[in-house]
């Protein structure tokens, strides 16, 4: 035990290592809120600069961008309606209308704070149940990673307003753009219409850029007389009454969180997405609606996607096996450094995992001082006037879309996903669904596959297999009742039961 803490404590102790944990998250965090530049291409390119480095400087680095990055995300978010990253899309549902509400401080003091919250989870999880965690993820069958993901598309739903149609519709329309290119199995094209250049199929983050920064930009066009409004900052650091307040919301989210990131090749977008459902589901008489600026929608989304930080990291150290594609890289970077991440490192390096826990626990903590600190200068941006801000709006988006692929063309499907946006949201579509379905197409695409195949191409095998699995049934049964749950008849069950 005495040597577990020797270990977790060699960054906090190191000046060198300390100092390369804070500037990875201070870069985290600003490369995070830039749309476009990803926590991925940060880390991956971080590896080259790296190979000549100890191990310990390289993952004190590599940490600290990882975590920064995933807080990052949401300040473009609240800010500007536009997600620096996917985990960040349901911060934004309730995050932006409490800035134009002027409560732009007050958001992002709470989404810092409740971010460290579940942070702190994930890593308490990673530190005390990595195993038990891990073994429970390995029982994922690809059948179950695919209901995973309907359970997700059917959560538009409750992401959608009032209409269920109208949500079904945008998370198939996502779906169907996520299917452009190649068969991932056979290579056989599709809705590739012979061009070439939609092999490779069509960038998420162009379409996520565009559907909500173009969109927003075209939406301010209608009011650009309209006066910003003066954000109040009287109150940044949220109260402790107030994190007493969200404190159960909090803790039920990062557990959401840490499962989420503990399941290969899902990740933060995927739990703050299901977190959000989840706080729209317990949450009795918000003060304010859902998607109007309720702080229980910010809470939820953004505890859930830093505890799932924690999660995937659970697999990449016991098992070898990345939870997203952060850890993915990171893997990569422990092999380059003569590491073998699984089984054989928690026996023959214990020192590293805990040396992991450190990193990660520091870097949290950074995260909340830099997450509170520059918050007035960050204001300023909802206050300036929209002549200024629409043309921001769009720079930002051309540069992030541009820096994805190096690719022009994905700078025309940005903008013309801000168009079909634009169009979308002035007949009452909510664009967070598409971008939903873009991103959990491959999952269930590759799963559907993987799970017919394993049952030798028969339905009703496969069928049998959901009924008779424990896990894939409780996840079938959860996609009934969600999808019924969402039904009008419901909606009469249950007034009929208050009545």
């Amino acid at each position: 035990m005495m040597d577990a803490f020797l270990n977790f404590i060699i960054p906090w102790t190191d000046p060198k290592l300390l100092m390369l944990v804070a500037l990875g998250t201070f870069s985290g965090i600003y490369v995070g809120a830039i749309p476009g530049l990803s926590v991925t291409m940060a880390v991956s390119i971080l590896i080259s600069f790296t190979f000549s480095w100890e191990v310990y400087e390289a993952l004190c680095l590599m940490v600290g961008i990882y975590m920064g990055g995933v807080y990052g995300g949401s300040r473009t978010a609240v800010l500007l309606n536009i997600p620096g990253a996917p985990s960040a899309i349901a911060t934004s549902f309730d995050g932006y209308p409490l800035a134009q509400k002027g409560e732009a401080g007050e958001a992002i003091g709470l989404s810092t704070t409740m971010s460290f919250v579940g942070g702190f989870i994930g890593i308490a999880v990673l530190a005390v149940a990595a195993p038990m965690v891990s073994e429970f993820a390995l029982r994922f069958q690809p059948r179950d990673y695919m209901l995973l993901a309907i359970l997700g598309i059917l959560l538009v739903g409750s992401l959608s307003g009032d209409s269920l149609v109208k949500g079904i519709f945008a998370g198939s329309l996502g779906l169907l753009i996520g299917c452009v290119g190649l068969d991932p199995l056979t290579a056989q094209e599709r809705f590739t219409f012979g061009m070439i250049d939609l092999w490779g199929g069509i960038s998420f983050v162009a379409a996520m850029i565009g559907m909500f920064g173009v969109a927003e930009a075209l939406i301010q066009l209608r009011y650009v007389d309209k006066t910003a409004v003066k954000q109040k900052l009287t109150r940044i650091v949220p109260s402790l009454k107030s994190v007493r307040k969200y404190l159960p919301l909090s803790l039920q989210t990062s557990s959401i969180g840490v499962i989420i990131g503990a399941l290969p090749g899902t990740g933060g977008d995927i739990a703050a997405l299901m977190a959000y459902d989840h706080a729209k589901r317990v949450t009795k008489d918000p003060k304010v609606p859902f998607g109007q600026g309720a702080k229980e929608g910010l809470v939820a989304p953004e505890t859930a996607n830093n505890a799932a930080v924690g999660g995937a990291f659970i697999p990449m150290i016991t098992l070898g096996i990345p939870g997203d594609a952060v850890t993915a890289i990171i893997i990569g970077a422990l092999f380059v450094h003569g590491l073998n991440p699984g089984p054989m490192l928690m026996i023959e390096q214990p020192q590293m995992f805990w040396f992991i826990v450190g990193c990660l626990t520091l870097a949290n903590v950074f995260m909340l001082i830099f997450g509170l600190t520059g918050v007035r200068i960050f204001t300023k941006i909802v206050e300036m006037p929209r002549t200024v801000m629409i043309p921001l709006i769009l720079m930002l988006s051309i540069v992030g879309a541009f820096a994805v692929n190096n690719s022009i063309t994905d700078v025309y499907w940005m903008l013309g996903f801000g168009v079909l946006g634009y169009f979308m949201k002035l007949y009452g579509y909510q664009v967070g669904p598409v971008i939903l379905g873009v991103i959990l197409s491959t999952l269930i695409d590759e799963n559907w596959r993987r799970a017919i195949i394993s049952e030798q191409e028969s339905l009703p095998k496969l069928l049998g297999g959901i009924l008779t699995s424990p896990l894939s049934l409780v996840l079938f049964l959860a996609v009934v009742f969600i999808f019924v749950s969402q039904t009008p008849l419901w909606a009469r069950f249950k007034a009929r039961r208050k009545a």
